[in-house]
């Protein structure tokens, strides 16, 4: 006579996957440990301790554009079952793109943002704001993030 309404899972019960070390839980101590939900199933943490079990603190929820264009590792593109998929990490992250189009364009965003870098380290008074090329690449990445 009554529906069901799903619950968000209590904060001890809420858990993410490490590609080392499997399921990890958030640190009590955490000011993330109450949050019950997130945006992204993606997090960035500082620290990992095990006592009881394996436990994240100082952690960060990110969304895909900003794990894909400054997370480590090479970016690799392929075609699966019909969707283009970026990975990322060996293929331990996989998103599907929307469009080859739009794969292929974040795929060329990162080899540039990499390539803009390897600039600044080799010539560290380059000031990316400034420079024509940088400022181009800095403004999309800034635009994508922003508006996802």
């Amino acid at each position: 006579s009554t529906g069901v309404v799903k619950m968000q899972p209590k904060a001890e019960e809420l858990k993410f996957v490490t590609k080392n070390d499997g399921y990890v839980h958030i640190h009590p101590s955490s000011v993330n440990y109450q949050t019950r939900h997130f945006e992204s199933p993606y997090l960035v943490y500082h620290e990992k301790i095990k006592t009881s079990r394996v436990f994240i603190r100082d952690c960060s929820m990110v969304s895909v554009y900003p794990l894909v264009l400054l997370g480590g590792g090479q970016v690799h593109m392929q075609l699966q079952k019909g969707e283009f998929v970026i990975s990322l990490d060996d293929g331990w992250i996989q998103f599907v793109a929307a469009s080859h189009q739009v794969a292929e364009l974040v795929k060329e965003l990162r080899c540039e943002l990499d390539q803009l870098l390897q600039d600044k380290i080799k010539n560290p008074s380059m000031d990316l704001c400034m420079c024509p090329r940088g400022s181009r690449i800095i403004g999309m990445i800034v635009k994508l993030v922003t508006t996802q």
